[in-house]
């Protein structure tokens, strides 16, 4: 079984054990977390829906992220990881939330900002929003989009145990 998937099934093992049902809120993996959570056969007990946030309009018209963060911050940053995962838990039924900006390249990069650099935003009812990042290096863009959903997994797994 791939690590993928097996975290997936973690997920929805833990979350359905918990009553916790979970929202996605994606930029650079559009969509590819909330299909690695509904792969797995009883997920709709657990996942209520996914934001496909590619555009930074979609950004601010599905998910409110505010567009002074966007024009002081930028797409990729922890300001609009978190305002990504609080607009999620915002407009959903969940009680927990991921969201992933990040630069998957081949280009797009800069010096602060380089290809394979993610930002992920973490929101639970209740508790303030966090948000962390990880530097996968140039990797590729599909190794960069794979690595990004094994680590969002890991963090719905952390916010769950």
């Amino acid at each position: 079984m791939s690590p993928t998937r097996n975290y997936a099934r973690q997920v929805i093992e833990l979350a359905r054990t918990r009553g916790v049902m979970i929202a996605t809120a994606e930029s650079c993996t559009g969509g590819l977390i909330a299909g690695a959570l509904t792969d797995i056969a009883g997920s709709s007990a657990v996942v209520d829906r996914g934001f496909i946030t590619y555009s930074n309009a979609a950004k601010m018209e599905m998910l409110e992220v505010p567009p002074e963060t966007l024009h002081a911050h930028g797409a990729v940053s922890r300001q609009t990881a978190m305002a990504m995962a609080q607009g999620a838990l915002t407009h959903s039924q969940a009680d927990l939330t991921v969201s992933v900006t990040g630069v998957a390249g081949p280009g797009g990069g800069s010096v602060d900002k380089p290809v394979g650099l993610v930002w992920f935003g973490l929101a639970q009812s209740g508790k303030p929003v966090r948000a962390t990042s990880r530097k996968f290096g140039n990797v590729g863009r599909e190794r960069v989009r794979e690595l990004t959903v094994e680590q969002a997994l890991k963090l719905l797994i952390g916010a769950l145990s």
